[in-house]
C-alpha cells in the first residue's frame, strides 16, 4: 500500500516474484513508456517492457540488496532478483535515472506509459492496438 514519506511525497512499494528483493520509490516519475527494443523483449520475455523513469535518489532497495544479479556496470545495468530472475529495474543515463519495471510495482503509480518506443524493432508477432504515439527509436521532440 502506498504511503507518504517523511516529506509528504507518496511512496510506492515493489518486489520481485519470489519476494526476496523489495524496493520503494517516490511516486514522482518523470516519464513512462512501453519499450519494444529487442533487449527489453529478451530481458522480460514479453512483447515489450513497461517502465517508469525517475531520478536515482528517489529509488531505494528495502530488502535483498545482496540477492541482486546485475547485468552491466556501475553506470548502467539491469537489476534482477538472483533467486527468481525478475527484472526489477534498469540503471540508465550514466547512472542518473532508474527505469522501474512497472510490472514489479505493488502499488498503483500516478504515471502511465504515454508512448511506445523502439517500435522499429518490435516483435513482428505483436500488434500495437492502442492510440499511444509510436516512435521508431527514442521519443523525439
Amino acid at each position: 500500500m502506498a504511503n507518504p514519506d517523511k516529506a509528504g511525497a507518496r511512496t510506492l512499494a515493489g518486489k520481485c516474484f519470489c519476494g526476496a528483493v523489495c524496493y520503494e520509490v517516490a511516486d514522482e516519475f518523470v516519464y513512462a513508456a512501453n519499450c519494444h527494443c529487442s533487449n527489453c523483449r529478451r530481458t522480460t520475455g514479453s512483447a515489450f517492457k513497461s517502465f517508469a523513469g525517475i531520478e536515482r535518489d528517489k529509488f531505494r532497495l528495502t530488502a535483498g540488496d545482496g540477492k541482486l544479479l546485475m547485468y552491466g556496470d556501475a553506470s548502467g545495468h539491469d537489476a534482477h532478483c538472483g533467486q527468481c530472475g525478475s527484472l526489477l529495474y534498469s540503471l540508465v543515463r550514466e547512472g542518473a535515472y532508474v527505469h522501474v519495471a512497472m510490472g514489479t510495482l505493488m502499488d498503483d503509480p500516478s504515471v502511465r506509459p504515454n508512448a511506445h518506443i523502439f517500435v522499429g524493432s518490435k516483435a513482428s508477432w505483436f500488434t500495437i492496438t492502442d492510440d499511444l504515439p509510436q516512435y521508431r527509436e527514442h521519443v523525439t521532440g
